[in-house]
C-alpha cells in the first residue's frame, strides 16, 4: 500500500497525460450561455460559418469548436508551463497534445459528453488620460477556451485557451486569426515574466499554420498560442454589461468571481468601516478581520457590503501588479479596459516591451500619440479603468447592507434611496483609490528594495535612493535593467573611496560612451560616484560588514540578466519566420524560462550579445498594435 502511494505521488509530482489530466467547466455551468447555442450540441450541430460575428445579449459566452488548422507545426512548448498546468515531460510529442494545441481537437462528444469549447464575451472602455467616460465597444476576438485544466499535485486550476483558432460571435469585423509575430512575442513574454515574478497569464505552446495567410499590413503566416490563466475574466467583462444595464447578470458575474474565481467571499479583503473623513491609511491596507458585518452595519457611512470587498481585492491585485511592472520596467502598450485583468494578470501581449534606456515618457506602442500608455501613466491607466470597474458594480458596492433586500435585487434602488446609493458608491470608489495607492506603493518600494539589495525599507529610500537613481539613469540615458544587474556584482571593497567610485561608475554605460545632452565623461562618473556612495552606505547600515557575497547572490536573484527586449524578438521573428530557424525559439524560451544565471551553455556568443548592450538604433523601439 505505502509502494502504490508513492507511486501516485510521484506519479503527481512527474505530471500526467493529457487525456488523464483533470477537466471542468465551472465557468460555463455557472453563467449564462449565448441563448442562440445554449448547449453544446445545439453550436456542434451548427456549421462553423453560423458561428461567427453576431450580436448577444444577456450571456457571458458561446459555445464554439476551433476551426480546424491545415498542417499545424508545434513550433515551441514552455517546459515549465507544462509543469505548472500538470502534463507530464514527453506528452508534448504526442498526436494528441499537437492536435489539441492547433484548435484540431476537443474533449467532448456527444456520445459520451465532456467540456466543449466557448469564447467569452466581453466589451472595451478606451483608456483614457482623464475621467470622462468613453464609449463601451466590443472588440475583436480570437481566443476559444477548452477546458479548466486542473493540476492533480496543487490542485490549481487554469482556464485554457487558444488565440487565433478562428472567428466566434465576438470576433466583430476580425478574422479570427493571429499572426505568427505577435503569437511569437506573447509566447515568450508570457513565460518571462512569470519568471520575474510577475503576475501574467501563461503561455504553453506555439503552433504554426503554415496554410493560413493574415492580412495585417502584409500578409503574414498565422499562428496559434496555447496560452492558459487562472482566469481570462476582465474590467471589460463587466463594461459591457454595465453599458446594457444587465444589473442581474452584474450580479451574477460579480458573485461567480468571489465563489469561484477567488477562493470565496471569505478570502476577501476584511471590513472597513467608513467615516465621514474615509478611513486611514492603516485602516485601509490593514482593515478589520473577523468582524461580522452585522457589527459594522447601521452606524453613519459603514456600510461597506461584501461586493465592496470584492471591488477592493481586484483593486489590491492590480495595484501589485502595476507596481512590479514599474520595477521591471515593462511596458503593456495598450491598456484599455478589456487588457486588465479581474485576477490582478498582465494580460493580452501587443505592443508591449522591456525599458531599454529609462525613459519616463516612453510608451512602445507606435499609435499612443498622446503617451496614454507611456511608463509613467501605466498605474494612473489601471486607476481610471478600476473607477470604471467601480461604476460598473457602482449599484452593488453602494447598496450597503440592502444588496440583499428582495426588492431591490428584482427592480433595483428606489427614487429616494439613489441618492445614498450613489454618495456611499463614491465614497467606497474614492477609499479605494487611497488603498490602490498605498498597496502600490508599499509593493514598489518592496519590489525596488530588493532589487537594490536591501533588507529593510526606510521612507527616505524613496526619495534619496530610488528617484535619485531613476533621475540619474534618465538623465545620462543609462539602461535601466542593465544597471541594477551590473550594480549586483559590483563589491563594496571597490567602492570606499570617491576615486573608486568613480573608476567603477563605466560599467554602467554603454559600449559608444556617455549619452544625454550636456554630459561628460568626467560629470557621468561624478553623479554615478555619489549615488553609489548613498546606496553603499544603505547597503552597510542593513547588511553590515562581511556579508557582500550574500548580498551580491541575493541580488543576482531578483535581478535578472536576460530578458526578451523588442529588438531580440524582432530578430527571433526575422529567423523563425523568413529563415525557418527553429532551434532559435527554443533557445530564447530557455533563457527567458531562467532569466536570473549567469550563462545557459546553449549558445556562448549568442547569449552575450543578447545580455549585452542594446545596439544604440535598436532602443526604445516601438510597434502597432496589430495581431
Amino acid at each position: 500500500m505505502a509502494s502504490q502511494l508513492s507511486d501516485e505521488a510521484s506519479s503527481q509530482t512527474a505530471g500526467v497525460s493529457l487525456a488523464e489530466l483533470p477537466k471542468s467547466n465551472v465557468f460555463t455551468s455557472k453563467l449564462p450561455p449565448d441563448p442562440a447555442f445554449e448547449t453544446p450540441e445545439s453550436s456542434h450541430n451548427a456549421p462553423r460559418e453560423t458561428l461567427g460575428p453576431r450580436l448577444v445579449k444577456g450571456a457571458m459566452y458561446t459555445f464554439v469548436r476551433p476551426e480546424r488548422a491545415e498542417e499545424p507545426e508545434l513550433l515551441g512548448v514552455s517546459p515549465k508551463a507544462m509543469e505548472d498546468i500538470g502534463l507530464r515531460p514527453g506528452e508534448e510529442q504526442t498526436p494528441d497534445f499537437k492536435a489539441l494545441v492547433a484548435g484540431n481537437k476537443i474533449f467532448w462528444s456527444e456520445e459520451d459528453g465532456g467540456v466543449y469549447p466557448w469564447a467569452q464575451c466581453y466589451g472595451v472602455v478606451p483608456g483614457q488620460a482623464n475621467l470622462e467616460t468613453g464609449p463601451v465597444l466590443t472588440v475583436p476576438q480570437r481566443a476559444i477556451s477548452l477546458f479548466e485544466a486542473i493540476n492533480p499535485r496543487t490542485k490549481v486550476r487554469y482556464e485554457l485557451q487558444l488565440k487565433g483558432a478562428g472567428r466566434t460571435p465576438y470576433s466583430r469585423f476580425a478574422d479570427g486569426k493571429a499572426v505568427l509575430r505577435s503569437s511569437i512575442r506573447e509566447y515568450i513574454v508570457s513565460e518571462a515574466l512569470h519568471a520575474l515574478g510577475v503576475p501574467t497569464t501563461r503561455a504553453l505552446s506555439l503552433t504554426l499554420l503554415p496554410k493560413s495567410k493574415v492580412l495585417r499590413e502584409r500578409i503574414e503566416p498565422g499562428a496559434i498560442v496555447a496560452r492558459f490563466a487562472e482566469s481570462w475574466l476582465r474590467i471589460g467583462s463587466f463594461d459591457i454589461l454595465h453599458a446594457r444595464n444587465d444589473r442581474d447578470l452584474i450580479r451574477k458575474l460579480a458573485t461567480f468571481i468571489a465563489e469561484d474565481v477567488f477562493p470565496g467571499w471569505e478570502s476577501l479583503p476584511g471590513w472597513v468601516p467608513l467615516t465621514k473623513e474615509g478611513a486611514s491609511a492603516d485602516e485601509v491596507v490593514n482593515p478589520v478581520r473577523g468582524v461580522p458585518p452585522e457589527e459594522i452595519q447601521g452606524k453613519e457611512g459603514a456600510e461597506e457590503n461584501r461586493f465592496s470587498r470584492l471591488y477592493r481585492e481586484i483593486v489590491r491585485r492590480n495595484a501589485k501588479t502595476v507596481a512590479a511592472w514599474q520595477a521591471y520596467g515593462f511596458m503593456n502598450g495598450v491598456l484599455n479596459t478589456d487588457n486588465t485583468s479581474i485576477y490582478g494578470l498582465s494580460l493580452d501581449y501587443g505592443p508591449f516591451a522591456f525599458m531599454d534606456n529609462f525613459d519616463p515618457r516612453y510608451t512602445p506602442n507606435h499609435d499612443d500619440h498622446l503617451l496614454r500608455y507611456s511608463y509613467k501613466n501605466q498605474p494612473s491607466i489601471i486607476w481610471w479603468n478600476l473607477v470604471r470597474l467601480g461604476e460598473a458594480l457602482g449599484e452593488l458596492i453602494g447598496a450597503g447592507d440592502k444588496v440583499d433586500d428582495e426588492t431591490f435585487i428584482a427592480k433595483g434602488v428606489t427614487e429616494d434611496y439613489g441618492p445614498i446609493l450613489i454618495k456611499r458608491a463614491e465614497t467606497i470608489i474614492e477609499r479605494t483609490g487611497e488603498e490602490y495607492k498605498t498597496v502600490f506603493l508599499n509593493e514598489y518600494k518592496r519590489l525596488m528594495s530588493l532589487r537594490l539589495g536591501l533588507q529593510t525599507q526606510k521612507d527616505s529610500d524613496l526619495e534619496k535612493l530610488f528617484s535619485e537613481l531613476l533621475d540619474t539613469l534618465e538623465k545620462l540615458e543609462l539602461d535601466f535593467n542593465h544597471f541594477f544587474r551590473r550594480l549586483s556584482e559590483v563589491a563594496l571593497n571597490d567602492i570606499e573611496t570617491e576615486e573608486q567610485r568613480k573608476n567603477v561608475a563605466p560599467i554602467f554605460f554603454h559600449s559608444e560612451g556617455v549619452g544625454g545632452i550636456g554630459n561628460t565623461e568626467d560629470s557621468a562618473k561624478e553623479r554615478i560616484g555619489k549615488w553609489l556612495e548613498s546606496w553603499r552606505n544603505r547597503v552597510l547600515e542593513d547588511w553590515g560588514p562581511g556579508k557582500d557575497t550574500e548580498r551580491q547572490e541575493a541580488m543576482k536573484r531578483v535581478n535578472p540578466k536576460f530578458l526578451p527586449r523588442s529588438w531580440i524578438l524582432d530578430e527571433v521573428i526575422e529567423r523563425v519566420e523568413r529563415k525557418g530557424d527553429r532551434e532559435i525559439l527554443g533557445r530564447v524560451m530557455h533563457m527567458a524560462l531562467n532569466p536570473f544565471q549567469d550563462k545557459w551553455d546553449l549558445n556562448r556568443e549568442e547569449e552575450e550579445r543578447f545580455c549585452g548592450d542594446v545596439p544604440r538604433f535598436k532602443r526604445a523601439m516601438m510597434c502597432t498594435c496589430s495581431s
